[in-house]
């Protein structure tokens, strides 16, 4: 089952392709773009991430797309949706995530990206909710969540279970959107 490209005003939201892989490498070995993230990747852990994207894809038509930003950049990052694979209040559940290349912050690209795939989510999954999650200090991506109509209760919070007792990322935000919200 192969997901469906997503196109907003600037963006095609695409299935990935082999081309992908050396400027994904790149970004994640960017320690800027790596920051709220517990170490940047080598080029072999990087491949591999970008291989169980693909599969996740290819098997559920829904996943993190490759980010194209129309006569500018063939491959900027992606964004997309997730399962989280660790146990916390808020899961099982489907989150919204995006990472992009640092020359392209500031753009608004992830904002309408994520914005694209919420309706997808939304319209296509029929899904009820979406959340987001992130580093506390993570400013840059709590401002998409709420530039994109999500919604933060500090109730919410919590330590990320992957990170252990006093390493600096570990308290981690939760933004949540529900469909109804969305306007359905």
């Amino acid at each position: 089952m192969h997901a469906p490209e997503i196109r907003t005003a600037r963006l095609l939201l695409r299935l990935w392709g082999p081309a992908d892989r050396e400027p994904f490498a790149r970004l994640n070995a960017d320690p800027a773009v790596m920051a709220y993230f517990p170490a940047a990747l080598s080029n072999a852990e990087s491949d591999a991430l970008a291989g169980r994207i693909e599969d996740h894809l290819d098997r559920h038509g829904w996943g993190l797309w490759a980010v194209e930003i129309l006569d500018v950049a063939p491959f900027a990052g992606y964004v997309g949706l997730a399962r989280p694979s660790f146990d916390a209040h808020f899961t099982p559940c489907i989150e919204i995530g995006w990472r992009l290349d640092r020359p392209f912050w500031g753009s608004g690209y992830a904002s309408e990206g994520a914005t694209g795939v919420l309706a997808f989510a939304f319209d296509t999954l029929h899904l009820d909710q979406v959340v987001s999650f992130t580093s506390e200090t993570n400013a840059r991506s709590r401002r998409v969540m709420e530039r994109i109509g999500m919604t933060h209760d500090p109730r919410d919070d919590f330590d990320h279970p992957g990170l252990p007792a006093g390493h600096p990322l570990r308290r981690h935000v939760l933004y949540r959107k529900s469909r109804v919200s969305n306007g359905s």
